[in-house]
Formats: C-alpha cells, sequence, structure tokens
C-alpha cells in the first residue's frame, strides 16, 4: 500500500515538474513579445501595458490566454506525438475596444461621451458618501462636453459642418434633456454641479449664430452709386437669410430628429433677428427708395422666399407673422402710395399736354396701318397696369394699391376737356385728332371693365359714364357731316319719287361716297362708327316714311311700297355690310314695317304689328297710327283694334332681349 502511494506521488511529483517546465517557457516568451511591443512605441503596446498594470476603469483590456480551461484544472493543451513534445502557439481573441470619454471627445462621438457622464452621475448619485473628488471631475467634463458641443453648434451653417459630429452633438442633447427630465420625476433637484436646461442652451447657441450670420453676411452686396447704405444691408441680411433658410433644410434638418423642428426654429430665430433690425431701420426717416425696398422685403421678397417648396414644407410662415408691426408698417405704407399717385398723377398730365402741344402746333397723329392712334390711353394704361401690380407685391394688398389711381376720374375729366376743345375749335387737324381718340376711349374702356382689379370700384364707375359720352360725342362730330350732305335725299324718301326708286338710288350713292371720308379710326372703331351711321340712316328713313307724304289708297300701292322697302332694306344692309357693319336687326325693322304695308286682312296686321312692338317696346300708339295712316283703306276703328292689340301685348311680361329704335324716331 505504502509501495502503491509513493508510486503515485511520484508520478505527479513528475507532471507537476513538466507542467511548471511549460508554463515557465510560454511566460518567457511571452514576455520576449511584450518587451518588443514595447520598444515598438505603438499606441497598441501603450494600451496593451496598460491592461497588463491592470488599467483605468473604461480602458482597452487585453485578456491573457487560457492554458487551463476551467473544468478541474485540466491543462488546456498536452504534448503529443505530433506536437514533438513542445507545447503548441495558442492564438489571442479578438480584443474588445472600449474608448474613454477624452477619446470620445476627440472622435466627436458627444452622444457616447453624454451617455458615460450620465453613467458616473449615477453612479454618483447612488453612491454614499460621495466621492468628492470624482464629482469634480465629473462637473468639469460636463463643461468640456458642453463648450464642445457648442462649438459643434456654431459651425452648423459653414463649410465647417461634420454632419456626423453634428448628429452626436444633437444627440448628446437630446440625451441630457431626457436626464433632466428623470431628475424632475424623481421629485429631486439635481446637484448643482450637474450641467441643466441643455434645449437653453442649444437655443441661445444657435441665436448667436444667427445674431453673428446677420452681422457678417458671408456674401455682401456690393454698393453702388444707385443704392444707399440702408438698401446694401437690408438686402445683404435678407440674401443671408435666404441662402442658410435653404442650408438648413437641405442639411442641417438631416442631423436633427423630426420632434425638434429644427427648420422651424431656424426659420422662427432669423424671423426675430431680421424684424428686429428692420423695426431698428424703420424707426428713421426714410428716403422714397429705402422706404421702398423694407416694405418689398417685408410683403414681397421675405413671403415669396418662405413660400419656396423647398421651404414652405417644413416652416409654419402663419406662426411667424409679419417682419414689421401694424404701426410701422403703415405710415411707410403710406409714404410709398402717396409717391406712386404723385407720379401717377404727373405722368398722365405729361402725356395730355404733350398731347395738347401736337394739336395746336397743327401736326397730324401718328399713323399705323393706316390708321390714327393715339398714345395717350396706351402709355398711361401701361403705367397704371405696371404701378398698380407693383404697389400690390409691395404693400401686399390689392385695396390699397388701387388707391393710387384714385384721381383718375379728374384725370380722365381733363381728357374729356381736351377732347371736347378739338371738336369746338374744328380745325384742319380735328377730325384725324378725333378719329385717334376713338382709339384711346376704346382702349381706356377695355382695361376698366376687363381689368377692373386696378381701379377702385367708385374709380372705375365713374369714369364708364366719361367714356362713353365722350364716345358719343366723337360720332356726333364725325357723322354731321354726313347726314348734312344726305339731307337732301333723306327729303325724298316716302314720296312718289321714292315709289319709282330713283330718289333711294341716290340717297344709296350719297351714303357710299360719304362713308369713305369715315375711314382713318382703327378698325374697331371704325365698325362701330359704321354700325351707328347705320342705325342713323334707318332712323332718318323711317321718320320720313312716317310722315306720311305718300298716300297707298289701295292694294296695289301697298304691294309696290312693300317691294320698295324690302329692296332698300337689302341695298342698304349690302353697303353697310361691305363696310364692315354687322347690324342684322336694321334690316329686319324694315323689312316687318314693309310686311306691315303689304298685310291686307286685319288680324294679319295685328299679328304684324304686335311682333314689331314685341321686338321695340319703345314702339308707341303715335308710331303705329302714322304707320297705318300711310295705308288709307285701313278705317280709324281698324287702326284703333290694331294699337289696342298692341297696347295689350306688351302687358304681358317678356323674356326676350330688346333694344330701343323708335325712341329715336322723332315724329312732328
Amino acid at each position: 500500500m505504502l509501495s502503491r502511494l509513493s508510486s503515485c506521488l511520484n508520478c505527479t511529483s513528475r507532471r507537476a515538474e513538466v507542467l511548471s517546465a511549460s508554463l515557465s517557457n510560454c511566460w518567457t516568451s511571452f514576455s520576449d513579445s511584450v518587451a518588443m511591443r514595447v520598444r515598438s512605441g505603438s499606441a497598441e503596446s501603450i494600451g496593451f501595458m496598460q491592461n497588463l498594470r491592470g488599467g483605468a476603469a473604461g480602458g482597452r483590456r487585453f485578456r491573457l490566454p487560457n492554458f487551463f480551461r476551467g473544468n478541474g484544472g485540466q491543462p488546456a493543451a498536452s504534448t503529443s506525438p505530433e506536437t514533438d513534445g513542445h507545447v503548441p502557439v495558442l492564438e489571442e481573441e479578438p480584443q474588445e475596444v472600449i474608448l474613454t470619454f477624452e477619446e470620445h471627445l476627440e472622435a466627436l462621438h458627444f452622444s457616447e461621451a453624454s451617455r458615460l457622464l450620465i453613467e458616473r452621475e449615477e453612479a454618483q448619485n447612488e453612491s454614499e458618501p460621495r466621492n468628492e473628488k470624482e464629482v469634480n471631475k465629473l462637473a468639469a467634463d460636463y463643461k468640456t462636453l458642453e463648450a464642445l458641443v457648442l462649438q459643434t453648434l456654431s459651425q452648423s451653417l459653414t463649410g465647417e459642418i461634420n454632419i456626423e459630429g453634428l448628429t452626436s452633438a444633437v444627440k448628446a442633447i437630446s440625451q441630457e434633456m431626457e436626464q433632466d427630465q428623470l431628475w424632475r420625476q424623481r421629485d429631486r433637484r439635481p446637484p448643482a454641479w450637474r450641467l441643466t436646461s441643455w434645449k437653453k442652451r442649444h437655443d441661445s447657441a444657435l441665436r448667436r449664430l444667427v445674431e453673428e450670420r446677420m452681422d457678417n453676411p458671408s456674401m455682401p452686396v456690393a454698393e453702388n452709386g444707385r443704392r444707399s447704405s440702408i438698401q446694401t444691408d437690408v438686402t445683404s441680411m435678407g440674401r443671408q437669410l435666404k441662402d442658410d433658410l435653404l442650408w438648413v433644410v437641405e442639411v442641417v434638418n438631416r442631423c436633427y430628429p423630426p420632434k425638434m423642428d429644427i427648420c422651424h426654429l431656424y426659420a422662427k430665430l432669423y424671423h426675430e433677428n431680421f424684424s428686429a433690425r428692420l423695426k431698428k431701420i424703420a424707426e428713421f426717416v426714410l428716403s422714397d427708395s429705402d422706404c421702398m425696398i423694407l416694405l418689398r422685403w417685408v410683403n414681397e421678397f421675405y413671403p415669396e422666399l418662405l413660400r419656396k417648396p423647398e421651404l414652405a414644407g417644413e416652416i409654419d410662415t402663419e406662426l411667424l407673422g409679419k417682419l414689421l408691426p401694424k404701426e410701422l408698417l403703415e405710415p411707410l405704407e403710406e409714404q410709398y402710395l402717396s409717391k406712386q399717385k404723385d407720379e401717377l398723377t404727373t405722368y398722365i398730365g405729361r402725356v395730355l399736354e404733350e398731347a395738347k402741344e401736337r394739336w395746336d402746333k397743327g401736326e397730324m397723329p401718328k399713323k399705323e396701318d393706316g390708321c390714327f392712334v393715339g398714345t395717350v390711353a396706351y402709355d398711361v394704361i401701361q403705367l397704371i397696369n405696371g404701378m398698380v401690380t407693383s404697389a400690390e407685391k409691395v404693400v401686399g394688398d390689392r385695396r390699397k394699391a388701387q388707391s393710387i389711381t384714385c384721381q383718375l376720374k379728374d384725370l380722365i375729366e381733363r381728357f374729356r376737356t381736351f377732347h371736347n376743345d378739338i371738336i369746338k375749335q374744328n380745325k384742319p387737324n380735328s377730325k384725324p385728332f378725333v378719329k385717334a381718340n376713338l382709339g384711346c376711349i376704346e382702349q381706356f374702356s377695355d382695361v376698366l371693365q376687363k381689368k377692373s382689379h386696378l381701379f377702385p370700384n367708385d374709380v372705375r364707375e365713374n369714369c364708364l359714364l366719361i367714356l362713353p359720352d365722350m364716345k358719343q360725342t366723337a360720332h356726333a362730330y364725325l357723322l354731321k357731316p354726313i347726314h348734312e350732305a344726305l339731307k337732301p335725299h333723306y327729303r325724298k324718301v316716302g314720296t312718289s319719287d321714292w315709289l319709282n326708286k330713283s330718289a333711294f338710288k341716290k340717297l344709296l350713292d350719297g351714303v357710299k361716297d360719304e362713308l369713305q371720308d369715315l375711314h382713318g379710326s382703327i378698325e374697331s372703331c371704325h365698325q362701330k362708327l359704321t354700325d351707328q351711321l347705320y342705325e342713323e340712316v334707318t332712323v332718318e328713313y323711317v321718320k320720313r316714311l312716317l310722315r306720311g307724304d305718300v298716300k297707298l289708297k289701295d292694294k296695289e300701292q301697298q304691294l309696290k311700297a312693300y317691294n320698295t322697302m324690302r329692296d332698300n332694306a337689302e341695298s342698304l344692309h349690302s353697303l353697310f355690310t361691305s363696310m364692315g357693319s354687322t347690324q342684322e336687326w336694321l334690316k329686319e325693322i324694315l323689312t316687318t314695317i314693309a310686311e306691315v304695308l303689304k298685310l291686307q286682312d286685319l288680324p294679319a296686321i295685328q299679328m304684324q304689328v304686335v311682333s314689331l312692338g314685341s321686338a321695340y317696346p319703345d314702339l308707341s300708339d303715335r308710331h303705329v297710327s302714322a304707320l297705318l295712316k300711310l295705308k288709307t283703306n285701313l278705317s280709324k276703328a281698324d287702326r284703333k283694334k290694331v294699337k289696342e292689340t298692341l297696347t295689350d301685348a306688351l302687358k304681358e311680361p317678356s323674356c326676350v332681349a330688346t333694344r330701343p329704335f323708335f325712341s329715336a324716331v322723332q315724329l312732328r
């Protein structure tokens, strides 16, 4: 028994010696490797040695090879024939790298650095008593973190921005805000050494950044002789605001979580800053040009910027409001609008004076495409359109912009006075000027009706009352000589010569000759003038007919009168149509009257007269009596029945559109 025990002890002793020798050889090899790393001076070797010395908490760790499995002290490796009795080389496991607080800061890992501080803060919160040395170190580290985070924020709008760094800084701020909330949930005040209110620190840093950017625009507008220093400064600040907000939306926004609404925050800061600067400027007495540039930025450029698609979806413009308050804005608007009114009045007065000078000198108006044209309306309309459209943008209010045309009625009155003087004095160049003025009158009417947004309602309505009177005065002036020339031919209508057709042929030839003298106004005005002549010739024709110079005693004479009137109506219509008239209804009046002359049955006559009266309600009893008296075979009682039938018919309401005609046919 003792012999067996002694044998076991000897065996164990030999194994221990072998193991000891193997371990000694391995340690020697390991030490040599370490020494070589230290002599190389690499960063890896320094961390390696720190870990061998135990290292600081949070440093890099190095794990020794496991020479033993953890089971019963069994060796991790043993000799075998394949190893020739040597211990095999064991590979190191991959290193797990954990950076220190300082290393995180150096790498701009602000969120990770913040997390380390929060962990240390929580450790201090749970320990009693607190480690003052660690507390002081923690406070200093918080200060260091704050300084680097704010420095990163200050580079947000420059080319030096580091996207990863800014993203990490924002995340660190969010973590610290959550930690502040945690302290509040604990119903405890955070320790004095802890930095709180990180959101306020963040916003203050951005406010300072915006202030610096607006103080020193990166691309200032160059001054020149046409810009004042105020215009240069305001434009430079406005451009800086625009460029920075677009940068925020395109670049900075990616570094922030949606809940922080960073685009709107920047917009609010720039809005407040720009607004404060404009308020200081607005308090001074400004030149008209400086006043306008302020208004354009407040009401035009700035709102247009915020409506850009890139910004509109990120910024709540309603919350921002106006750049200037009402009490500062209204005096500027009044100054600007007053200046615009004065300029418009002066310019229109100058245009009228220039036209009057040309007429006084006996000059002819300008011709285009064979037509006399005036420049008064064109020049004035162009100016009004440009000034009101621009003013609407500058003051941001259409009604206010319209006010600059409030004196237009007085200016149109001056135009009418000039127009009437031309007619009254009847100089050799008066007709060409009147024809040119017809085009101006039409242009003014068109713009007042089709572009009503340029004028206040009362101004527009008053002007539209003046212009038709001017047109009618011009027509009367141009047509009066024609009617004077045709008067001898009018006298033959409704006479026995008229029934023989020769008298009307002379009238028709006279009209044809006189129509040539109407040329000279623009096409649309010439057509209206021709239409009016056609109507007046027709009125004169009916008036002469109803005088009753001819007596139609029987059916044969009445049929002859019918054929004559029908032919006359067709000839007049053909002539005036060839000259551009479109008045179909005038032909219908003559043919309807002719039908009354032809008909013999009383009911048919009644129906025809009712048809005429329904189309032209200004047909009076006197007109009907004069017409029926031409048919001398129609009794007084029958004429009375026809008139009664017409009176009853006109009592019925009608939806048919009517126009006056017989009111112009004055009977003796």
